[in-house]
């Protein structure tokens, strides 16, 4: 059992249970508090009505989808997939992150992954048998990055595969075009394979996000995995997608189907359409992330939070050495909601390392403008003071 499990509960059920408790507003967790477009909702209602997906829809994905999908990638990044053989839909970015891990990884198994990084992938390796080895992202100059020597020196014999993430959860930055060149460039001088999430991939403020698919050599050892959820706010609707080679997707098929089987029937419908929005849908989305970023990254340091600007995601990652001295992030994060009515994470959770971040806070702002700003008037009148 690895320490991102608290008492048997992951540190979001802890941190979200604490805000039902204390009524904070709780920026603990990533999911919105408003629902995504009314025309794709009434798509899932017209695929109830019509009977499509109220019963086990196909294995892979319905048709739609799996076509919507290889859409996608094709309009946005240049990728081509065959919806028939290379498209694979799953219950969400987190089935298809432990499908992947469970059909490519081997016991004794080394898998690369970059730190901090999201609790599921911690939990996957372990369930696979394979060994976490982590390559840490510093900060520096407001931003964290990626060490391509730190992360050669990582790679060893027992080496399966990388697991990429960018834009990245919880720090936010989004792997520039050198830093994921240096990391295809070592996957395929060391025959190695690349599970990518991406599932922020539209949801990037600064720079542009980049499929590590499109580099030389690296669509063959790539499976890139993305979801519904952050793109079009329906979370609780649970479809994710995986594309690569007919071989890899096949290899995670055979994982998957072990798992939920099938899933999110009717949303499958639903999110075929969305994925067919016009850009201008894209765009406000976006725009609309990056303002509620600034009106609670203003109000963290207003309140004397050191705030890593993100250059994507629905988080900011904070620092509390100066505002909190001696305190550590799990301490700091629950007595927040006690001192001014607000939830965090703290960033410790997402490290092996005992004492990496431990002065680091993540805070969603993926919430309503005006929940944004009374937490950000909480955090001022709460720490500004102090």
């Amino acid at each position: 059992m690895t320490k991102e499990w608290l008492g048997g509960t992951t540190i979001f059920a802890e941190m979200s249970a604490l805000a039902v408790r204390t009524g904070a507003i709780n920026l603990g967790q990533g999911f919105p508090d408003t629902d995504g477009p009314e025309e794709i909702r009434e798509a899932a209602v017209r695929a109830l009505r019509d009977g499509r997906g109220n019963q086990y829809p196909p294995g892979p994905g319905v048709p739609e989808l799996r076509t919507a999908v290889a859409a996608h990638q094709r309009r946005f990044h240049g990728l081509t997939y065959d919806p028939d053989t290379e498209v694979l839909v799953t219950a969400g970015a987190t089935e298809a992150i432990a499908a992947a891990l469970l059909a490519l990884v081997e016991p004794g198994d080394e898998v690369i992954a970059l730190e901090p990084y999201y609790d599921s992938y911690a939990a996957c390796i372990g369930m696979a048998g394979g060994t976490r080895v982590p390559v840490t992202l510093r900060p520096r100059d407001g931003a964290y990055h990626l060490d391509p020597d730190e992360l050669r020196a990582a790679v060893t014999d027992r080496t399966r595969l990388i697991l990429l993430n960018t834009p990245h959860n919880p720090t936010g930055t989004v792997l520039g075009r050198d830093e994921l060149a240096a990391v295809a460039e070592l996957a395929v001088e060391r025959d190695l394979l690349v599970v990518t999430d991406e599932v922020y991939e539209h949801l990037v403020f600064e720079g542009e996000h980049l499929p590590i698919a499109g580099f030389p050599g690296m669509r063959e050892r790539t499976l890139t995995i993305s979801s519904a959820g952050k793109t079009f706010s329906f979370t609780g609707w649970k479809v994710g997608w995986v594309t690569g080679t007919p071989k890899l997707v096949t290899a995670v098929r055979s994982a998957k189907q072990f798992l939920t089987y099938v899933a999110s029937g009717p949303f499958q419908y639903a999110i075929a359409e969305a994925l067919a929005l016009p850009d201008t849908y894209f765009t406000a989305f976006r725009d609309d992330l990056r303002a509620k970023r600034d009106v609670l990254a203003k109000g963290l340091t207003d309140a004397g939070f050191q705030v890593y600007m993100p250059q994507g995601t629905y988080f900011i990652t904070t620092d509390i050495s100066d505002l909190a001295p001696g305190t550590d992030a799990l301490t700091f994060c629950r007595e927040l909601p006690h001192r001014c009515g607000v939830v965090a994470v703290p960033n410790s959770v997402f490290y092996d390392h005992p004492t990496a971040g431990r002065t680091q806070v993540r805070f969603a702002f993926c919430k309503r403008q005006s929940v944004l700003s009374e937490a950000a008037d909480r955090l001022r009148n709460s720490f500004a003071r102090h």
